[in-house]
């Protein structure tokens, strides 16, 4: 294996992209019996109340058409309980559905977790392994590898293999981290560049009096636009605005 995760590394930094990196850990993660992978990042992974964020990049493979759909658009990274794991583990896990399946998931699982459970269990990709890489600054990623039945037996194997699909991971998170780029930035919120650049100052401690001397804007101006960031981000006042918009990046440079 080790021959195999040095071919890897050098596969990955000559990519140009991130589908051309996950081609070549598809092809190797398949070599563990993985058919199927999920790769997912977020700058930040919760919203300022707690709740899942769905991710700012994923990228699939070999997944069911409608993987996309489900849990980008109709709400299913909400209610994946692999996902609320991956968010408070540090370290990788094997999962499964199965109903005498013994994992860290059994002890999470309840209704709101029916659609995802039972999506998996039709699409016969109910077992399969996560690894967390949480990222300084708060940021997360993940790879989920699955398999494509979920018998004791292929929980058993995914377990046994935890451990070179972890190596695979890390190395794939080392390799992508840079070819990100704006891809990474929060999907939750949307600021404008004038938005952000008032918030910017607003943070550094100076009214919205100040702000308008130093961009050579009318009051009227800046006050329109932090309050506009103030309704995007669900703050009651600008100090909530401010607080918000660190909590989700946004004033990062």
């Amino acid at each position: 294996m080790q021959a195999k995760l040095a071919e890897l590394h050098t596969r990955l930094s000559l990519a140009s992209s991130l589908d051309e990196q996950m081609d070549s850990v598809a092809a190797l993660a398949a070599q563990l019996g993985f058919d199927a992978l999920v790769y997912d990042y977020s700058p930040v992974p919760l919203d300022h109340l707690g709740e899942l964020i769905t991710p700012s990049v994923v990228r699939l493979r070999q997944t069911p058409k409608d993987w996309q759909d489900l849990w980008c658009s109709a709400g299913f990274y909400q209610i994946d309980p692999v996902q609320h794991l991956a968010v408070s583990s540090i370290a990788p896990f094997a999962w499964s559905y199965l109903p005498k399946g013994e994992t860290v998931l059994q002890r999470l699982l309840d209704q709101r977790h029916a659609p995802v459970v039972g999506y998996l269990c039709d699409a016969q990709l109910a077992c399969g392994v996560t690894v967390p890489i949480h990222l300084p600054r708060g940021g997360l990623a993940t790879l989920t590898g699955l398999r494509p039945q979920a018998s004791q037996r292929d929980l058993d194997d995914a377990r046994n293999n935890l451990t070179d699909f972890s190596l695979i991971a890390h190395a794939l998170q080392e390799a992508a981290y840079p070819l990100l780029g704006k891809e990474a930035a929060v999907r939750a919120i949307r600021l404008t560049r004038r938005e952000l650049e008032c918030l910017r100052w607003a943070a550094d401690g100076l009214t919205a009096t100040q702000i308008a001397e130093i961009l050579n804007r009318s009051l009227a101006t800046v006050s329109l636009h932090l309050t506009s960031a103030m309704h995007k981000l669900g703050a009651k006042n600008r100090v909530q605005a401010v607080a918000r918009a660190v909590h989700y990046r946004l004033l990062d440079t």
